[in-house]
């Protein structure tokens, strides 16, 4: 294993024990994450994010992750998130593909790409369903979810 994909074995095996600080250790200072969820956020928020979504999930969060393959640019992982989402306490699998970059050997970019009228059938039910296409949902889920950010931050 080359050290890129330890590094995002180390970064995902915290993710798995719920250690938000080693998991914002791998990120470089000035690191772009971007999912469909939150959009793209740059250093600090993108550690953030992750700090908020751990301690939200008052341990209810499992995290499963494979297929992690790297060189010395860049790598790639699937995972998958098994949670209850708050706002409507419904469960969530979460089939994801992640892209990274990487530089002074740490993430640099991290990229999500996931199903998100899967994820928003499964978040919000009958209302997921007919609405989770649309850009009205997903400008609402983004805007709740940058502020729930910002919250988690002041």
């Amino acid at each position: 294993m080359n050290p890129h994909e330890q590094l995002i074995e180390e970064f995902y095996a915290a993710f798995a024990e719920h250690e938000a600080e080693t998991m914002a250790s791998c990120y470089h200072p000035e690191v772009t994450f971007s999912d469909p969820v939150f959009g793209k956020l740059h250093g600090k928020d993108a550690a953030d994010m992750w700090r908020m979504l751990i301690s939200r999930s008052k341990g209810n969060l499992v995290i499963e992750f494979s297929r992690i393959s790297a060189d010395n640019e860049k790598g790639s992982a699937k995972w998958v998130a098994s949670y209850d989402f708050s706002k409507t306490n419904r469960k969530i699998v979460n089939h994801i593909e992640a892209k990274f970059t990487f530089k002074d050997g740490l993430i640099f970019t991290h990229d999500d790409h996931f199903d998100f009228y899967k994820w928003n059938r499964q978040a919000f039910g009958l209302t997921g369903w007919l609405l989770g296409n649309t850009s009205f949902l997903k400008d609402k889920v983004k805007r709740q979810a940058l502020a729930a950010l910002r919250k988690w931050q002041s």
